[in-house]
């Protein structure tokens, strides 16, 4: 049995809903001028950014992402995978060069995910991982081959040279933990 992403529409009408619940209203079908909203236009640009590069439109892929950038002051690559459920409240200066995102993560502003140095190639083994329901705050820096666990919460302005574990809460320069998930 192969395994197939889900597309476009299930993508963004798992985000809606997240943010819908997020947000403290009641949840309610995703209609076609919900691409305009503040806090969902650009999750839909990210998502036909992927679509694009998935089914090898690439440059288009490019294009969708360098208007995330010009309009909502998002660099995040064409190729980048992320799971259902995203939810990001604010937009300016966040840099999302992770090598994968899972599912029902929130990400607040001015958040940088990357390499510890300048990658050009975009080598996926020097990127974060970001696995199911972590939450990172407004900016945090989480730099390098690390893996933030699910469910974990990185604080404000922390900065995440080392491995997060699930459910921990880390905050500081460099981050240590403050609150086991155990």
């Amino acid at each position: 049995m192969s395994y197939s992403e889900p597309g476009v529409r299930a993508l963004l009408d798992a985000d809606w809903q997240r943010l819908m619940v997020a947000m403290g209203k009641p949840s309610r079908n995703r209609k076609w001028t919900d691409a305009f909203s503040p806090r969902f236009a650009h999750i839909v640009l990210i998502r036909w950014a992927y679509a694009f590069h998935r089914t090898g439109w690439h440059r288009l892929g490019k294009l969708t992402s360098l208007l995330n950038f010009g309009l909502f002051g998002m660099e995040i690559p064409s190729s980048l995978k992320i799971g259902p459920g995203l939810i990001i409240p604010h937009t300016n200066g966040i840099i999302l060069g992770a090598a994968k995102i899972g599912a029902n993560v929130t990400i607040y502003q001015q958040v940088t995910l990357g390499a510890k140095m300048a990658d050009w190639d975009y080598d996926l083994a020097q990127r974060p991982v970001v696995e199911d329901g972590a939450t990172i705050a407004a900016g945090a820096k989480v730099l390098g081959p690390v893996v933030l666990g699910s469910n974990c919460v990185v604080g404000a302005n922390a900065v995440v040279v080392s491995d997060v574990s699930p459910g921990e809460v880390v905050g500081g320069v460099p981050a240590r933990v403050l609150s086991s998930g155990k």
